[in-house]
């Protein structure tokens, strides 16, 4: 990291980093603890950002979106936050670097102070602003800032801070609180606290991985899932916490994998993990290689926790076992190698996981592929390209008794065969042998795209997404001006959600704003919906993180609509939230 030593990033705090006004939601609600508060002034695109808030030039912008890494010790809640996420995986995914603003969001890419400042950042990394710290007291409702404390104890420390992407994973054991996330560059930072007194105990860098997404703990002992390389898109590990409050970044790595671990669960006595394949490897992938490559999006099952030494150790390493992959469920080879697997949960005695899609990558990665000769051709692919989540269960994992479940999701999707009409290529529908249990994909909403989350609260299974049908718009047409492409292809982007849908589904409903919350009442039944509308602000397109006490919930929401700062208009403000629910309410 000492090439990416970037002082000054992001404004000095000129006012509160969180607030929250008066709740009038009825008793039993869901109640917004906090709330990012605006800790920008912006005065167009490329101008110089005015002095404070309050903004006496410009309007105020917030740039703190998710609330992305969240941890809970006993009655204290720790979390970390990411600023202004949707800029950064527009970027770094689809390419759109060309600075774009409308009366949501603004993106400014290279033509940021931050990118003016720092030229040896990326374009696509302009609209960083440094990550905050917090610690929440469920007992006194008392939000504390911890970020202060990082920057006040070195110039080593603040330095991390700066130069960390956003604080995308967070967990605790043995009275420490680990909160980190992606360095800039191929690294990852880890910031250290004690969770008995809230001291900050320290920070490290850790050069020898790129990403970090999340910490579960299992029979006493505390694991991480990491990637390797840029954005951990080589490949992946599983560590195991070996520290203490003296020694808070002691780590040995139990797990190997050909992709980064994207969220970890505990079933059945064993660790399972779901992956992500990295933002460009698989671009090198032979798109018709059989079997598929180990690195396309999985799930995987540890040895048993309790065989020789307690919990897993390095002799652990090589013993993981790929139980399932997404070309069971998906049929076009390109496509499956732009999922990711995202949130898994134990839940009455089966493994429950969904799917990822970032909105258009499909479409971007097939057209790289096999690029299309005409308009024709590539309505057809933005068309055959969309996927909403589909969500999966198994049991008796690596027996022959295995059985693995569709619950939400399709039997017949679109397949490309490039050696069809004489080598021309040509998409048609392909069986994939599922009938989905509960219902199509999506849970009926053709433009989830995210398993963000899973949590078991209160005998029921919790499932968080997110929902990207109000970017759709502005990112269908930054895409396609990407792409060179018209306007028109532009606008068939943002529809082809539910034009796919129509196509198995006549009954689409109209498009909801917000990310979606779901509950599984039973391991027999269907989920129901607990809010389709972002938890009460269609801004937060997604349930970003989930935290368990008893039959409560914390949702951590994401919420990158940096310039919805008014609160004396008509639309909710952006901004990360954090959220309690009841089960009981559900």
């Amino acid at each position: 990291m000492a090439t990416l030593v970037v002082l000054g990033l992001g404004p000095v705090l000129a006012t509160p980093s969180a607030a929250l006004a008066a709740d009038t939601r009825p008793p039993g609600a869901p109640k917004v603890l906090a709330k990012a508060a605006p800790d920008e002034c912006f005065a167009g695109i490329g101008q110089p950002y005015p002095a404070g808030p309050p903004c006496a030039t410009g309007q105020a912008k917030v740039n703190q979106a998710y609330l992305w890494g969240m941890t809970r010790a006993g009655k204290t809640l720790f979390y970390g936050t990411g600023a202004n996420v949707n800029c950064l995986t527009s970027g770094r995914t689809l390419r759109n670097t060309t600075p774009a603003i409308n009366a949501d969001w603004v993106c400014e890419y290279g033509e940021s102070q931050i990118a003016k400042r720092n030229p040896q950042l990326p374009v696509t990394l302009g609209d960083h602003r440094t990550p905050r710290l917090y610690s929440y007291d469920l007992r006194t409702n008392r939000l504390t800032e911890k970020t202060d404390l990082v920057r006040g104890a070195s110039t080593e420390d603040l330095n991390r801070l700066q130069t960390t992407v956003g604080i995308r994973a967070a967990g605790n054991h043995a009275g420490v609180a680990l909160l980190g996330g992606p360095a800039l560059g191929e690294s990852i930072n880890l910031f250290a606290f004690d969770t008995d007194t809230g001291a900050y105990l320290g920070s490290r860098n850790f050069p020898a991985y790129g990403n970090i997404r999340h910490f579960v703990v299992a029979d006493d002992g505390l694991y991480a899932g990491v990637g390797v390389g840029a954005n951990g898109g080589n490949r992946g590990h599983v560590l195991r916490w070996t520290g203490s409050k003296a020694d808070p970044f002691s780590f040995v790595e139990v797990a190997n994998l050909p992709a980064q671990a994207a969220d970890l669960t505990v079933h059945e006595g064993r660790i399972f993990v779901t992956t992500w394949p990295g933002g460009t490897e698989e671009l090198t992938v032979t798109p018709s290689a059989t079997p598929p490559p180990a690195s396309i999006a999985s799930v995987w099952m540890s040895p048993k926790l309790s065989a020789g030494a307690p919990g897993l150790t390095p002799e652990d390493a090589t013993g993981w076992q790929q139980v399932w992959n997404v070309s069971g469920y998906e049929p076009d080879a390109v496509v499956a190698r732009s999922y990711g697997l995202g949130g898994l949960a134990s839940y009455g005695g089966y493994l429950y996981w969904g799917t990822m899609h970032v909105p258009l990558k499909a479409s971007t990665l097939h057209m790289s592929i096999y690029p299309p000769t005409d308009e024709a051709g590539i309505r057809a692919t933005v068309q055959n390209t969309q996927r909403a989540i589909s969500i999966h269960r198994g049991k008796a994992f690596g027996s022959h008794r295995q059985k693995v479940e569709l619950l939400y999701g399709a039997t017949e999707l679109p397949a490309y065969d490039p050696e069809a009409d004489g080598g021309a290529g040509a998409w048609s529908v392909v069986s994939n042998g599922l009938t989905p249990t509960y219902g199509p994909a999506g849970f009926g909403n053709p433009y989830n795209n995210y398993t963000w989350k899973m949590a078991v609260a209160g005998g029921k299974l919790f499932v968080g997404t997110m929902d990207w049908s109000y970017l759709a718009k502005e990112l269908g047409q930054a895409t396609a001006q990407e792409l060179d492409l018209s306007p028109a292809i532009g606008d068939a982007m943002a529809v082809a959600p539910q034009v796919a849908a129509a196509r198995t589904g006549p009954r689409v409903p109209p498009a909801v704003y917000g990310g979606d919350l779901y509950a599984f009442p039973g391991p027999g039944k269907p989920a129901r919906t607990v809010s389709d509308s972002g938890v009460g602000n269609h801004l937060n397109y997604g349930v970003r993180n989930m935290v368990v006490d008893g039959a409560t919930l914390y949702l951590g929401m994401a919420n990158p609509m940096n310039l919805r700062t008014d609160p004396n208009d008509d639309v909710p403000e952006g901004g990360w939230e954090l959220i309690r629910l009841f089960s009981a309410g559900t």
